[in-house]
């Protein structure tokens, strides 16, 4: 059901709410928070769609705001919409002239008592979320630094002004990177001499993931550029050889560890809306994003010597992997001798065992020579008595 409401007010939107679920046959309210979505009018849909797709797992009454401040008349356009596939609520709201400038006097009696509210900024959001106005209505602070408009995104004034809630779509898209790589040395515990993390160029989870790298290990990461698409490659350098996750094509990874075969590794690019599902499943503080920021700011004030790997760790690393490799050609090489040394040993019975057949065959031909002649001898002595009788 859609309802269409033009120079309106939230009394209005609310009683059209109320007036939907009446008409869906659904009075009681099943929804399990409130997702603010603050957009611009270009990406208005597709920002409603992953909210939408997030609400089948997390059913939510989204209120997408779009804000057109100006000179032109002030007034609120809504726009209601209940059940066609939608699992909770939706309403798109218009808020144009003054009334733009404080868009959380239409918010905020729209919210659902005693439940958490999601504020989430799909063009990248405010500098410090928890100082806007919409930010401060929420107990979770979504942004996105990879779909901002400006040439880079200020991560000092995002750790300056960190609050608990905070969060931002480069770091939720780490999360299946920094669990293989927690698990690789869960399962492989070794010294890690140093780190480094390939992605396409200005890619803000590149420096995250290297920031991460950095606090929890306490070893220089070194970040190179590549083709993309997004973080193609994070290697740990340990004296045994490097720990290596490497995704180019955005879909399937290799998952290498010394000593151990490589293995695949479904690692595909997540959409909008599956990245807003795993951050609906836990509204607690992220401290570990918050540590991540702080050592981000700690990395741009660093010498960039210092965030370089040191050669003889490289080297070290890349010896062990070539001495492994001589290993496995060795390895490779010896079921061949082994079949050599096999073949080898059946000629040599075969021989043998022909020898031993053309002896019993002389050794028979010479005894049946000797019985011959022995009978030929006995006949003569025989002759020789019957003679002599005579």
């Amino acid at each position: 059901m859609i309802i269409d409401l033009t120079d309106t007010t939230s009394s209005e939107i609310a009683s059209a709410l109320l007036k939907a679920r009446r008409h869906a046959g659904s009075p009681a309210m099943g929804m399990v928070g409130t997702i603010v979505v603050v957009v611009d009018e270009a990406s208005h849909h597709d920002a409603m769609k992953a909210a939408n797709e997030a609400g089948r797992e997390h059913p939510s009454r989204v209120l997408v705001a779009i804000l057109r401040p100006g000179r032109g008349a002030t007034g609120l356009d809504a726009e209601v919409r209940v059940g066609e596939g939608i699992p909770g609520e939706a309403v798109l709201l218009r808020l144009h002239g003054e009334l733009a400038k404080v868009p959380e006097s239409v918010i905020t009696p729209l919210l659902l008592p005693d439940s958490p509210v999601i504020v989430w900024w799909p063009g990248g959001g405010p500098k410090v979320p928890a100082d806007d106005p919409l930010g401060r209505l929420g107990r979770r602070r979504v942004t996105d630094a990879a779909s901002t408009r400006r040439a880079s995104i200020d991560f000092s004034a995002r750790a300056e002004g960190y609050k608990p809630g905070d969060t931002d779509f480069a770091w939720t898209r780490l999360t299946p990177w920094r669990a293989l790589m927690a698990a690789a040395l869960d399962q492989y515990p070794t010294k890690v001499t140093g780190a480094e993390v390939a992605a396409a160029k200005g890619n803000p989870s590149a420096d995250l993931m290297a920031a991460w790298l950095q606090s929890r290990l306490k070893v220089p990461v070194e970040q190179r550029n590549s083709r993309g698409p997004g973080v193609t490659a994070v290697r740990l350098f340990t004296p045994s050889g490097p720990i290596a996750l490497t995704r180019p094509d955005g879909a399937v990874a290799t998952f290498s560890v010394p000593g151990q075969p490589d293995r695949p590794v479904a690692l595909k690019r997540r959409t909008t809306s599956e990245l807003l599902s795993e951050e609906l499943r836990r509204l607690d503080p992220d401290d570990v994003y918050a540590k991540t920021l702080a050592c981000m700011v700690e990395r741009d004030q660093m010498p960039a010597a210092e965030k370089k790997v040191d050669a003889t760790a490289r080297k070290s690393a890349a010896a062990s992997v070539t001495a492994a490799g001589k290993q496995v050609v060795a390895a490779q090489k010896k079921p061949d001798s082994a079949k050599k040394a096999a073949a080898k040993k059946t000629v040599a019975k075969k021989t043998v065992a022909k020898k031993t057949a053309a002896r019993k065959s002389a050794a028979k031909s010479t005894s049946a020579k000797t019985t011959s002649a022995r009978k030929t001898v006995g006949k003569k002595v025989a002759g020789s008595k019957r003679v002599a009788k005579r």
